[in-house]
């Protein structure tokens, strides 16, 4: 049995004899040094078998804490456990090791969960109890450790972990029930390729195998749409880039999850709401989201400082502070962005001409924005030939002389590689993609690097325009699996698998929990710069809407204006082209979009 507080070192007498010490009588400052380092390691050990307490209870031993570690390492490496392999590992008697596995099942430490349908044979987990448990071990002895290699003073206070920390997801107490596994389809960006990376844990914690394939976002939605017109989709789960819910609703391609969610009374009161709305069209719920981005101006804190310049708010300061910085003999560009033709440039126009005040349709204006929720035919009018459509493109012609070469050439990737590399004092970013400078500490714009709203133009209010994804169900799939995936969607989405992404190599969530868990925060002030934007009513899905058309009208802007900053058309000519070009699609969607209901 652990007795927790032997040894301890408030129970440690100093053996030093009484009285005075004469001259040359007391320890040396190296006899101190080792006194208290050991004095530090009796601290450390005596609180970390109090934390034992905490997580075995005060019955708990140490036979329990080999079965425990046993257990918790195997969940996260995605390994079987059984109960013979349990209690191997543990170093047991076989009846003593049976007798304690049931003492742990009994006390709710530990998941039976059936491997056959015959019932006969069982693999053991942690349970959600254990695994709440174990975060708050693991959180009070990292900080412990801490503190024990940094040599603080040896009567510093416990820590305990704040009730915001999430625990890892836990198993499912029934294994999901699905012939051939579980079919993905996602995107090739960090929060997938995260939870691709943790296919085995995911695996052990829905019960059957896993099978994924990513796309870059043009080909992600080519296939979304060949797989609608198969007989029988070929996935269980898709991702959703969020402007596509109105043109993948209105098409039919995607299952409404409205009873499923009644049903199941998933609770998405935690997810941010322009991202939940973001989801649906014509009031139904086709979509959950899993990774929530926000496009901000990411600048060198640095730089700034060092020429005696202050963050730009406008566009006007914007390009001040570009001059400013640029320098090509030092291999430093103004500022970095998507100029790439087609979808590239495409998102740049309408994320910046938001910041101008204008959406890139006609979107009826609400009290903090536009509406996004009631859509009518009214709304679906583009908006080229505004003031500020014709201001946004003016602006990015004057960007071009402060760019890296070949900004007409960059995509997403290509802008927040050049500004994490160093070759960019300021850039157009989407919180997706900070883990390059974030988390890289051989990038110079690492811990050197702050974050904005997008800057102003004359008539436009501070905004971060939202991206990001959901997974959904295709409206396709077989009818007898829909239960099951809509467990395995429910798994994937929830606020300790997005905690999850984060801590293997994704920054960002959309759900607010995750967002202040403060081991998540610590990843990254990014995290906590954009969910504050969130809070102060920046973090807006208006910029894209999700209505029909949506991808087409971006791939329209990002080709009419591409012509324009390449010479190869006027402005006049570039937007009166993209605005019968969309006008005419506009018209063509409409028109079958009424067909479709009749």
């Amino acid at each position: 049995m652990i007795e927790p507080r032997r040894g301890s070192r408030r129970q440690i007498k100093d053996e030093r004899p009484e009285g005075p010490y004469e001259q040359g009588d007391g320890p040396s400052a190296e006899q101190k040094a080792i006194r208290d380092e050991q004095l530090r390691f009796v601290d450390f050990v005596a609180h970390i078998y109090d934390g034992a307490e905490t997580l075995l209870g005060p019955t708990g031993n140490q036979r329990e804490m080999r079965m425990v570690l046993h257990l918790i390492a195997s969940h996260f490496d995605g390994q079987l456990v059984t109960s013979s392999s349990l209690a191997s590992a543990s170093g047991l008697s076989y009846g003593t090791a049976q007798r304690t596995i049931e003492d742990l099942g009994g006390r709710g430490m530990i998941v039976r969960r059936e491997r056959t349908t015959s019932g006969r044979s069982q693999s053991l987990h942690p349970s959600a109890e254990l695994l709440a448990r174990w975060r708050q071990f693991a959180y009070r002895g990292d900080a412990l450790m801490r503190g024990t290699l940094r040599k603080e003073a040896p009567h510093r206070p416990r820590r305990a972990m704040p009730p915001a920390v999430l625990p890892p997801p836990a198993v499912l107490v029934t294994k999901l029930s699905l012939g051939r596994g579980l079919r993905v389809l996602v995107h090739a960006d960090p929060t997938f390729m995260a939870m691709l990376n943790l296919k085995r844990q995911f695996e052990m914690i829905m019960g059957t195998s896993i099978e994924s394939r990513a796309h870059s976002i043009d080909r992600l939605r080519a296939e979304l749409i060949a797989n609608a017109q198969r007989a029988v989709s070929l996935y269980d789960i898709v991702a959703v880039d969020l402007p596509w819910f109105g043109e993948m609703g209105q098409e039919g391609r995607l299952l409404p999850l409205d009873s499923l969610i009644a049903g199941s009374g998933f609770d998405q009161s935690d997810i941010y709401p322009d991202a939940l709305a973001s989801s649906s069209w014509q009031g139904l719920q086709y979509g959950v989201p899993i990774m929530v981005s926000g496009e901000i101006l990411v600048y060198r804190k640095d730089l700034l400082t060092e020429a005696g310049l202050q963050p730009p708010q406008t566009v006007e300061q914007t390009l001040s502070v570009a001059r400013a910085l640029h320098d090509p003999r030092a291999g430093l560009a103004g500022i970095s962005w998507n100029g790439g033709r087609g979808t590239p440039l495409g998102h740049t126009f309408m994320m910046i001409m938001s910041a101008f005040g204008q959406p890139v349709l006609d979107l009826t204006p609400t009290a903090d924005g536009f509406d996004i929720k009631t859509i009518t035919p009214d709304n679906m009018r583009p908006m080229f030939q505004t003031d500020a459509a014709r201001e946004t493109v003016e602006y990015l012609l004057e960007l071009l002389s402060l760019s890296p070469p070949g900004i007409l050439q960059m995509n997403w990737f290509d802008r927040a590689r050049t500004y994490a590399s160093g070759h960019a004092a300021m850039a157009y970013s989407h919180s997706i993609l900070a883990p390059m400078h974030e988390t890289d500490q051989t990038s110079p714009a690492h811990l050197r690097t702050g974050y904005s709203p997008h800057p102003t133009g004359p008539k436009g209010r501070p905004i971060v325009p939202m991206g990001g994804y959901s997974l959904a169900i295709p409206a396709n799939i077989a009818a007898n699996r829909i239960p099951e995936v809509w467990r395995a969607l429910q798994t994937f989405t929830s606020a300790s698998a997005a905690k999850l992404y984060l801590t293997n190599g994704s920054l960002a969530s959309p759900r607010r929990s995750v967002s202040r868990d403060p081991e998540v925060m610590a990843l990254s002030p990014f995290i906590a710069a954009v969910d504050d934007m969130a809070q102060r009513g920046y973090l807006r899905m208006w910029p894209r809407p999700p209505v029909p058309g949506i991808a087409d009208c971006i791939a329209i802007a990002g080709e009419e204006i591409h012509d324009i900053l390449t010479g190869a058309k006027t402005l006049r000519e570039g937007l009166a082209k993209a605005q019968h070009r969309a006008e005419t699609l506009v018209q063509f969607k409409s028109a079958l979009g009424g067909a479709q209901r009749k």
